[in-house]
């Protein structure tokens, strides 16, 4: 049902997020029996990741789940390849801020508005009054 709406309302600019959230209890394992879950250690406890791609106007088109520890930039590729369109411009976070990443989207057409990080050595122009938008998915996620 989520997919039917995303393509219904689709727009090409899109945002994506990130939410840690904690679970009480380790679930099983694939090695105990159970089936692989989306749940990584950490000091807090076992948690997951929410990743969630929406449209401009704050949508929600793609929920991917990761464990807890799973790198932002690293689960980026396989949020955006379950877009339910052609993506035209993506907002996001310092989390998502790689020049492999950039090239790769920057390869496909894609506008990149991601604040580069304090460790680059060669700073990145970011466009402010797009970055502005990014709000939009933060109150996607609690």
């Amino acid at each position: 049902m989520l997919e039917a709406l995303a393509k219904a309302g689709w727009s090409g600019e899109a945002a994506v997020s990130t939410q840690p959230t904690s679970k009480p209890s380790a679930p099983p394992t694939a090695d105990k029996g159970g089936r692989e879950q989306a749940i990584g250690p950490s000091r807090a406890g076992p948690t997951t990741k929410i990743h969630v791609l929406t449209d401009v106007i704050g949508r929600p088109s793609v929920i991917h789940l990761t464990p807890g520890t799973a790198s932002d930039v690293k689960t980026a590729p396989a949020v955006l390849e379950k877009a339910p369109g052609r993506v035209r411009r993506l907002i996001a976070d310092k989390g998502y801020d790689a020049g492999w990443l950039r090239q790769h989207l920057h390869e496909q057409g894609i506008s990149v508005v991601i604040p580069g990080t304090r460790a680059r050595k060669r700073k990145i122009r970011l466009d402010k009054r797009r970055y502005r938008d990014r709000w939009r998915i933060e109150i996607v996620l609690p």
